[in-house]
């Protein structure tokens, strides 16, 4: 059903488009599963993505060596298994293959390259207006932000990083160390990007330093043969995580040795807690430590600031470098757009913790804000589907003998009379 008339006396220039069902921020893992829930459910929605691809982030911005860090069975999403004959850590083309066939599977159509530039709830009407930069309004009784906790890069300031001369770039944007071959490198972050960026240069002839600005868990990434995550969960069950933490760093300590050494300072909380608490995610090691330890990786201190071709660190050493990489992290964007403070927090995660950050008021939902990693999204993810669909099956049941009402809307005053209208059932 569409409706078609110019707009002349507008409060919203653009296309106004009326769902009837959800709207899903982000087509990455998060949004796809929502989606996916929906879908068995017979509830119709959109999911709006940025990007020109589903997974975005993985398809544009990550380095090509790159693999799952937790084993298959703990990444995939709901409903759809992981092939059997993938590998325990699947390269992220596998896993990116796994995602476009879970899309085509649950007939996922994501709208690509529609960027959400303000979201907002209208009292008056019960309903979300959700803008993009295309100049569309999306007007929905749901919205669901699954943007992610990685949506930005994290680019620091450093005193003269403006005059180094040499070339910089994000770690989102790195692909290999091949252009590297033969240069000095240096790689600010020790956290698992930094640290894969660093073994990959070190493959390909160059010579990294990695600056380590502030203590980090190592682990292994296996124990005799397991993953170190899965002995995690399996203690988890009958342990709590304090007892889990400290078993762990003993066996960090076995096999990996004293890390400290080499200017790797452990920090004062568990691996786990650290996680749960503020989303830092261990180093699992697959390889990094022993070219630091070979002293192929070199270790420094915190940066002072940058030379013409050259970094000063906090202990005065001076170090000549060709290049620098910027392993510093990502963060949400959700206060960018999402017009409300009672749900998000100022950095962009839900105010209350996992499990109760996945719902708040006049239909809104997170997903993929857990710290938890996909398998912490896979689950707000089937929470999320459900609520909706148990209140879209109500109201449709009560609605199935109106030609007037659209199911999920109260009052679909959004429109006036002027508007370009499309309904999207």
């Amino acid at each position: 059903m569409v409706y078609t008339t110019l707009d002349q006396e507008n409060f919203f220039s653009g296309r106004c488009i009326l769902v009837n069902g959800p709207v899903i921020v982000g087509a990455g893992p998060s949004g796809l599963a929502v989606g996916a829930g929906l879908r068995q459910q017979g509830v119709p929605f959109v999911i709006l993505e940025r990007g020109n691809c589903i997974a975005s982030l993985w398809q544009n911005h990550t380095y090509d060596r790159l693999r799952l860090h937790l084993p298959k069975q703990f990444c995939q999403l709901p409903y759809f298994p992981f092939p059997e004959n993938l590998p325990e850590y699947p390269t992220k083309y596998q896993f990116i293959d796994y995602l476009e066939s879970y899309a085509r599977h649950f007939d996922i159509r994501p709208q690509f390259n529609e960027a959400v530039h303000s979201a907002k709830y209208d009292e008056t009407c019960g309903l979300w207006r959700v803008r993009t930069a295309g100049d569309v309004e999306y007007i929905c009784r749901w919205l669901v932000v699954a943007s992610g906790e990685n949506a930005e890069k994290v680019v620091p300031e450093f005193e003269g990083l403006s005059e180094f001369g040499g070339h910089v770039m994000h770690a989102c944007d790195y692909k290999s160390g091949e252009p590297y071959r033969g240069k000095k490198v240096l790689v600010v972050g020790c956290g698992n990007s930094g640290m894969e960026v660093s073994l990959d240069l070190c493959h390909h002839n160059a010579f990294p330093s990695m600056v380590v600005r502030s203590s980090v868990h190592v682990l292994p990434r296996e124990i005799i043969g397991k993953s170190t995550f899965d002995i995690a969960v399996s203690m988890m069950k009958c342990l709590p995580v304090s007892v889990v933490d400290k078993i762990l760093l003993v066996i960090a300590r076995l096999v990996l040795g004293n890390i400290e050494k080499y200017g790797l300072k452990r920090p004062s909380v568990g691996p786990l807690k650290l996680k749960n608490d503020e989303g830092k995610t261990p180093v699992l090691d697959i390889g990094a430590l022993q070219k630091i330890r070979s002293g192929e990786i070199k270790v420094a201190p915190g940066i002072k600031k940058f030379w013409f071709g050259r970094v000063e660190l906090v202990n005065g050493e001076i170090l000549e470098v060709n290049s620098v990489i910027l392993a510093t992290g990502y963060c949400s964007n959700v206060p960018a757009w999402l017009k409300e403070n009672e749900f998000f927090s100022k950095d962009g995660f839900p105010i209350s913790p996992f499990p109760n950050g996945w719902k708040g008021r006049a239909g809104l939902y997170a997903v993929g804000f857990t710290r938890r990693g996909l398998s912490g999204a896979s689950v707000d993810a089937i929470k999320v589907a459900n609520d909706i669909g148990k209140i879209w099956k109500e109201e449709t049941k009560h609605k199935k003998h109106s030609s007037v009402t659209v199911a999920g809307f109260n009052n679909p005053c959004a429109m006036k009379k002027d508007s370009l209208f499309v309904q999207v059932n």
